[in-house]
């Protein structure tokens, strides 16, 4: 309904975008006499007519746009700048000239498409640095100390290289990220020296995993690895500039947090204050961790938009509230504005203190928007919103895109703000406006949008959750509906309260309040963690059921019309799409050290010659097993000596890791497929992938066709970019493997045998 005293307005809402009763009957369709047919075409062209109306054009701007992106990040190898540079600004050019054109939408959106290619391009060359592609044993660092983060295990720093010497190697890094022993971390803003083993950023486990080396692209840092022997601190050559000092003044003050909150809190309460507070969740235990991802409130521990709405809407209400209590300034002074601004200064705060990361960064840029629009009189909580927003983000880091974080936060806020503009109004509507029924329903009300916003919010997210991290969460409402009424009313004011009192020494009452609300929220995620099911694993699927889920999603967010619902069967197929796929009989390891062969039980069997636990726990996880990664039933059915290791298919062929050169000739003689680190023999006679392989495209999935494998490799076939270079000397394997083609083989001996012989 309008409100007293303003017009309604037919052109905003629903009613004013479905046709009219002169077009079509009260059901959505002409009368039949007109013929069904018709009907239904002219219904259609109506509400494709009610969707490109005036101002529903924007929010689909940051869908091209991030398309855009996508499309580079699907690209082979990097694209030539100042071609795509020029491209975009034709097309944009284009776009303006046709402003007045029918042409206009369909230009605009395809000049977006072009300006996020070249947006992200235009980021990777303005980054652009050298990453390591082999390991380095020995090498000599001297730099400053730019980020240090506290594990449960191991702490782990960024050091800014100044100078760096590695036998047989002239490779300059940048930065380089270094673990080191628990409580060894040098501080940052310090100047140190050390010696330390580098290895390459990781690569992708397996094809179509996610891609860390991408990350540490993007961040700057051209190698990982950890320290040998003792960290020496040293005089720097230079101050160090600006920035460090500001990240060292900022580390310090989270330190200073963390270790008041350390007198009153301790163990996992402590972990999880501070993490909410200063973004550091690495000294989380990992199965507290475990629980509250599996109950679905592992959201909390990342500082997202939750986290910057309860901080600026806790500053907004007090700081109005108090202006209030001030009768000149209520009266005849716009203190809802000055609120609006205190709770961005508030939010630009908590950015800066949580260390600016990128999934903070999109939170903070969406709740400015949002008080912005308060400021400037106009509706805080829209798609313009939320367009805005993304295309500030996506802007700035193009490379968020195709973070898990981004397209879980956007996805749910999609849902919450269409839940907010289409279906609360409808849902809450009541003619009945007397005081007595408005306190009648206001708990009612209260509860019904939080469970709407739980379940709404949980939906959104479920396909990105199934496909990075293989699971769902089947409770993730029932550990929303429990928690955070207690973590938004208590343990987050009680946070920023503690903030606030702790220069006066008057914060350890506000720190005991936080904990008290922790661990009311660590004892709903154990809880729910442990009923039947909640632990809903997903096999892996490939990225295209995830394009199409995104599609789906964002076409019931942003139609307003019937034509919304095209998103769901979009949405339906892309479910069924993803849970048919099919998954991999082999699984390689990039270095050759681990293989896992799916035999008869149909679950894999593990080869291993090494100990990486990180990789067996993603194979695992991508394949809906259970099992842990250090069980001794992983191996079952698997034989193996000094030489090498050999397990069976489920057609009963065998697979080998060999390890040694003399296993290769009984391998090769045995064994349908060999897999070794090392060069395997040319008249070998099973199907073989070494390290010439191995090498060039990274770790393989092997599907069975016939009596060969179909063949999905880390490196696609002539990919080439800055955070994966292509080896040297790459050659063409293709995207199959078949059995070779025996063949006479010549006996005469070649003149550097005889020589010899000699």
């Amino acid at each position: 309904m309008a409100e007293p005293g303003r017009p309604q307005r037919v052109s905003q809402g629903i009613a004013g975008t479905w046709p009219t009763g002169r077009s079509a009957s009260a059901g959505g369709f002409a009368p039949v006499g007109s013929g069904l047919w018709p009907g239904i075409v002219e219904t259609l062209r109506a509400w494709a007519s009610a969707e490109a109306g005036a101002g529903r054009l924007l929010p689909w701007v940051p869908v091209a746009f991030g398309a855009g992106i996508a499309l580079y990040f699907a690209a082979d190898h990097e694209p030539v700048l100042w071609v795509v540079a020029a491209t975009a600004i034709a097309l944009m050019l284009g776009a303006v000239l046709l402003r007045r054109s029918r042409l206009f939408a369909s230009a605009l959106l395809i000049a977006a498409v072009a300006a996020g290619f070249a947006m992200a391009t235009w980021k990777t060359a303005r980054i652009a640095h050298t990453v390591l592609a082999k390991p380095l044993y020995s090498v000599s660092l001297s730099g400053f100390v730019e980020t240090r983060d506290i594990r449960e295990r191991t702490d782990r720093f960024v050091l800014r290289v100044s100078a760096m010497e590695a036998q047989r190697s002239d490779v300059k890094l940048e930065r380089v990220r270094l673990s080191v022993r628990k409580g060894t971390a040098p501080e940052v803003g310090s100047f140190v020296q050390l010696k330390a083993r580098l290895l390459p950023p990781i690569s992708p486990v397996r094809p179509g995993s996610y891609d860390f080396s991408r990350d540490m692209f993007f961040q700057g840092i051209g190698a990982s690895g950890f320290v040998m022997g003792a960290i020496t601190a040293s005089v720097p050559p230079d101050a160090g500039g600006l920035r460090l000092r500001y990240a060292a003044f900022m580390q310090g003050l989270r330190d200073a947090i963390d270790a008041r909150i350390r007198s009153t809190l301790e163990g996992d309460n402590r972990a999880i204050a501070t993490a909410l507070l200063t973004g550091r969740r690495d000294a989380i235990t990992a199965p507290v961790n475990d629980a509250m991802f599996i109950s679905g409130l592992g959201h909390v521990l990342s500082i997202s938009g939750y986290h910057m709405a309860v901080v600026a809407g806790v500053v907004f209400f007090a700081v109005r509230a108090l202006l209030a209590l001030i009768p000149g300034l209520a009266v005849g002074h716009p203190i809802k504005k000055w609120s609006a601004a205190a709770a961005l200064a508030a939010a630009a705060f908590y950015l800066l203190l949580s260390g600016a990361e990128v999934a903070t960064q999109r939170s903070f840029f969406m709740t400015a928007v949002v008080l912005i629009a308060v400021m400037v009189d106009r509706r805080a909580i829209t798609f313009r919103t939320l367009a805005v927003a993304a295309l500030i983000v996506l802007a700035v880091a193009p490379e968020a895109l195709v973070h898990p974080s981004f397209q879980m936060s956007f996805a749910a806020t999609l849902g919450l703000v269409a839940l907010v503009q289409i279906g609360m109004p409808n849902l809450f509507a009541s003619p009945d406006h007397s005081a007595t029924a408005r306190i009648a329903m206001w708990g009612g009300r209260e509860i019904a949008m939080l469970f709407l916003a739980s379940l709404i919010a949980g939906l959104a997210t479920t396909p990105y959750a199934a496909f990075h991290f293989h699971r769902v969460t089947p409770y993730g409402v029932l550990a929303n509906l429990g928690a955070m009424p207690v973590v938004s009313a208590l343990v987050m004011p009680a946070g920023l309260l503690g903030l606030l009192a702790a220069p006066f020494g008057l914060d350890g009452v506000f720190w005991w309040l936080m904990g008290i609300g922790i661990d009311w929220m660590v004892m709903v995620s154990r809880w729910v963690a442990s009923l039947p099911g909640a632990i809903g694993r997903i096999p892996a699927f490939g990225i295209a059921p995830l394009i199409a889920a995104s599609l789906g999603i964002i076409v019931m967010g942003l139609l307003r019309t019937p034509l919304r619902w095209s998103g769901g069967l979009v949405l339906l197929a892309a479910v069924l799409w993803g849970l048919t796929a099919r998954p991999p009989d082999i699984l390689i390891a990039g270095d050759g050290q681990s293989v896992a062969v799916r035999g008869r039980d149909g679950h894999f069997h593990m080869i291993r010659a090494g100990k990486d636990n990180f990789l067996l726990k993603e194979w695992l996880a991508a394949d809906a097993d259970p099992r842990d990664a250090g069980s001794p039933a992983l191996a079952d059915g698997v034989s193996c000596d000094e030489a090498g290791c050999v397990t069976p298919l489920a057609d009963g062929r065998l697979v080998a890791l060999a390890l040694r050169i003399d296993a290769l000739a009984d391998d090769c003689s045995r064994a349908a497929l060999v897999v070794t680190a090392r060069p395997a023999p040319p008249d070998c006679a099973a199907m073989v992938v070494d390290r010439q392989r191995l090498a060039a495209q990274g770790g393989l999935a092997l599907t069975r066709r016939g009596d060969g494998f179909a063949v999905q490799a880390v490196k696609a076939r002539g990919a080439d970019r800055p955070w994966a270079p292509a080896a040297a000397g790459e050659a063409d394997f293709g995207a199959s493997l078949a059995p070779p083609v025996p063949r006479n083989r010549d006996a005469t001996p070649s003149e550097a045998d005889l020589q010899a012989d000699d």
